[in-house]
């Protein structure tokens, strides 16, 4: 990709969690973009070979350089602070003055590879009833790499029977457009990212979009869709990124997502219900958020067996009942859990204390119960361990050192006798869940290796004829 005119960095992946680690360096070389060094107190600069500014980047999942046209280059650097902040790969395509492929406009000889484009882009168009920004004024015209928001680049398959140009992406983040996406969308056949997020999009995600094979990354999040979960999706092969968050979508999510090769999912913020499917812990995901819907039941009991590279998953504000299991201990990359806002009893789980990369760990408002132990105060990378408004009862050695450290502890709202903001006494004489039985590892001594060897052959002996 070279060229000139305004680069439009579209993606690195970023998960921010807590207060924010701000790199203070980070080189870069590819398609003549620069990551220059900038104040940690502002958003970082992308700056192009000739000195034109680039917009800066939002969260995304990493991918190889090889798989995609549209990716390129991969970068290092540093950074301190609280929280996290990761970034893997970085992509940058060449917008012209508005659209284009590298910063040229197509040859007459590759217009014809467009014309269904064209057909598809206009009926969009059409459905669109409000567009206040007027994104899509320069929609005119059969050159559809110059539309805004459209991006095309040269057809990824080398067998590919097209001869020019294919729309390769389309990017409207935050355009404030109303309307419904249409079934000519699947002309768009060699589109590696649709990218939606911030409108005001209603109805249905058409089925027919099944055939966008090269499909890599699907935002929708912030919208106003609805209806049951779009099931279009799990017949994406190549889809690695799923952001459905912040919509109104509701009934109960298939099983077939959590087998799906999926980096990122994101579904909070939704009107999600019924129970977790059973096979949560298959997905090969690095971050799954479930906040903020209504999913009731258990945590499933074989989460964490599959030995997942999960690094963060919210439950957050969700109606879950019973215990923890005690398989999320083997979640041993997690860094984020937050259980928060749901009804879950019984005692912390001790395989909690082989999660040695975890950071945040939230417990609050649940009906949590027992001591405290010192397996989960001693974890060696936290930085905020939250288990207010619960029933705890104590809390051990190591847990008292939080209060002069460096990691946010938050224990009120409990049943410690002798410490300040506690339930009153007549809310801790009856603790919920007492007859609850969960499965209880001894606390001394676990080995977390041999926890996470027993663990599988129980699941594989029990799922043996």
């Amino acid at each position: 990709m070279t060229g000139h005119g305004t680069w439009k960095l579209a993606a690195f992946q970023y998960y921010l969690v807590s207060k924010p680690i701000k790199p203070t360096t980070f080189s870069l070389q590819c398609c003549n973009l620069i990551w220059t060094t900038y104040p940690s107190n502002k958003h970082p600069d992308f700056i192009h070979s000739n000195g034109e500014e680039l917009a800066s980047g939002f969260p995304f999942p990493p991918y190889n350089c090889s798989r995609s046209y549209l990716w390129c280059g991969c970068g290092s650097g540093s950074g301190s602070g609280s929280g996290r902040w990761e970034w893997e790969w970085v992509w940058g395509v060449n917008t012209g003055n508005g659209g284009g492929i590298n910063g040229r406009t197509p040859s007459g000889s590759s217009v014809p590879n467009l014309n269904e484009a064209y057909t598809a882009l206009q009926t969009w168009k059409s459905a669109i009833t409000d567009d206040p920004l007027r994104i899509l004024d320069n929609w005119v015209g059969s050159n559809v790499c110059s539309y805004k928001g459209v991006f095309c680049a040269d057809p990824q398959d080398k067998m590919s029977a097209s001869t020019g140009p294919v729309v390769a992406g389309i990017d409207l983040n935050h355009a404030n457009l109303k309307g419904t996406l249409v079934n000519e969308l699947s002309f768009l056949t060699d589109m590696s990212l649709i990218h939606l997020n911030s409108n005001r999009f209603s109805g249905k995600i058409p089925d027919t979009l099944r055939v966008l094979s090269s499909l890599q990354e699907l935002d929708l999040s912030n919208n106003q869709f609805s209806g049951p979960f779009p099931r279009v999706t799990l017949y994406l092969p190549s889809l690695v990124y799923l952001d459905l968050r912040y919509n109104s979508f509701s009934g109960s999510i298939p099983e077939e997502l959590f087998n799906k090769k999926l980096d990122a999912i994101f579904l909070n913020n939704n009107q999600f219900e019924g129970e977790l499917p059973q096979n949560l812990g298959n997905s090969p995901a690095s971050v799954i958020n479930l906040a903020n819907n209504k999913f009731s039941g258990n945590i499933p009991g074989s989460f964490g067996v599959i030995g997942s590279k999960l690094k963060e998953i919210l439950f957050l504000n969700n109606q879950l009942t019973g215990c923890i299991p005690e398989e999320v201990g083997l979640f041993t990359e997690m860094q984020v859990l937050d259980v928060s806002y749901n009804s879950l009893m019984g005692h912390l789980p001790d395989t909690i204390s082989c999660m040695q990369d975890v950071e945040i760990l939230n417990f609050a408002h649940n009906k949590l119960s027992g001591v405290l132990p010192d397996l989960i105060c001693s974890l060696r990378s936290l930085v905020n361990l939250t288990v207010s408004y619960n029933f705890f009862s104590g809390f051990s050695q190591e847990c008292f050192k939080l209060l002069s450290g460096n990691v946010g502890f938050d224990f009120s709202l409990n049943c410690i006798p002798g410490r300040d903001m506690q339930r009153p006494q007549p809310d801790c004489s009856v603790i919920p869940g007492g007859e609850l039985n969960c499965l209880r590892i001894p606390a001394r001594p676990l080995v977390c290796a041999s926890f996470t060897v027993a663990s599988k052959n129980t699941v594989s002996s029990s799922s043996s004829p």
